[in-house]
């Protein structure tokens, strides 16, 4: 990544500091911020908190408190957060493999793995592209199993003209540097179900009841509890993961030229794939409607000599790359899931492809077209 916080975002926070007694926890800008996301994104309600992993921590926290414990069908590629937040809340993980032309997850196998104790499918929009299709959200609500969007890569793609995030009954969004607007560290929860907006808020501050929007709500736990101070009621054993007024200045500041930014991405994105030979690289990926800060770069058939050379050529010229795409590939491949599983990772072979044989390298609106061509001109001639 390259100028994602430039100078004018500087001079937001700068301008926001020389108050004379500036409020700097939590506090009006946050409030602000989420109501300026959830007007972008399409939803009623957001929670900003310190990460997206956080995100995902009390996404999942909600959730059992909401339908209680039980099964959560998880990707095989997605960032690690995803997977732990089920673990840490009591969750059992039951993994599927991806779809090659989304590297989300296949619908046939999510769709096949639903049983009784499934209380929630958890999706990865990788890298920009959309891992929706109109037969799982269908079935997801006919069986009333709740889908959750992971959004942190993909700010402003969308599936049918709409904005992912804005389908599931809670998403995430992640805003750290590399990511399509950054906060610096930074992350949103979005819903349009209001009794789990009120959970949300409670889990990123304690448990306390005093961050129920709803006073309704808030004057039950008042009566039901009257012998606690009703300041520090805490419903339940939560988490801090709140943000801050200066992280809030820089969302609302980058906020405002978000889809400016993404038309630039998408473009950098068709240009890369337009031009690579499609003889040696895979590149039929389902492009409609996807936004992406990194090229995807997967071998269309396995060949470690080949693979070896494309890693050498990029060191050589100085070309960031992550091998295993997004968080490094085959997650069932990890020392945390080994010990759970060890055995688990052999079972899929497409997301094994994409760790072996697979990677992706930066995309940001400053990147030169005359780099992407030139980048395109050495994989090809490899």
């Amino acid at each position: 990544m390259k100028n994602n916080i430039p100078r004018e975002d500087l001079d937001a926070v700068i301008k926001f500091l020389q108050q004379d007694d500036p409020i700097l926890t939590q506090s009006k800008n946050v409030a602000a911020f989420e109501e300026e996301w959830s007007q972008w994104l399409g939803v009623k309600h957001s929670v900003f908190v310190n990460s997206g992993s956080s995100a995902n921590q009390i996404t999942m926290a909600a959730i059992r408190e909401r339908f209680g414990g039980g099964e959560i069908i998880v990707p095989t590629l997605t960032w690690i957060s995803d997977i732990a937040s089920v673990l840490q809340n009591g969750f059992d993980p039951v993994f599927v493999d991806i779809n090659p032309r989304t590297l989300g997850m296949d619908t046939e196998q999510v769709l096949s793995e639903i049983t009784s104790e499934t209380r929630a499918v958890f999706l990865t929009h990788i890298l920009g592209y959309n891992a929706l299709d109109q037969k799982l959200l269908d079935e997801l609500q006919k069986r009333n199993i709740p889908l959750i969007e992971d959004v942190c890569e993909s700010h402003g793609a969308t599936f049918k003209g709409q904005k992912l995030g804005s389908f599931g009954f809670a998403s995430n969004f992640s805003f750290y540097y590399a990511h399509h607007m950054s906060t610096i560290e930074g992350g949103m929860v979005c819903t349009n179900d209001s009794e789990f907006y009120e959970l949300l808020r409670m889990f990123r501050s304690h448990g306390m009841i005093r961050e129920i929007k709803s006073e309704t709500l808030k004057n039950k736990y008042k009566s039901d509890w009257p012998d606690l101070n009703p300041d520090f009621i805490f419903a339940f054993p939560a988490y801090n993961v709140r943000s801050t007024e200066i992280n809030a200045v820089m969302g609302r500041a980058q906020l405002k030229r978000l889809d400016e930014r993404n038309k630039i991405r998408t473009r950098n994105l068709n240009l890369f794939l337009d031009n690579l030979d499609s003889k040696k690289f895979f590149t039929e990926f389902e492009r409609e409607g996807s936004c992406n800060y990194a090229f995807t770069l997967i071998l269309r058939e396995p060949n470690q000599e080949l693979w070896n050379r494309i890693e050498k050529t990029l060191r050589e010229h100085k070309v960031e790359f992550r091998r295993g795409t997004s968080g490094g590939g085959n997650q069932l491949r990890q020392p945390f899931m080994r010990k759970l599983m060890p055995d688990e990772f052999e079972k899929y072979p497409k997301v094994d492809h994409v760790h072996f044989f697979g990677c992706y390298i930066g995309n940001y609106p400053e990147l030169e077209v005359e780099k992407i061509l030139r980048l395109c001109q050495l994989l090809n001639g490899l």
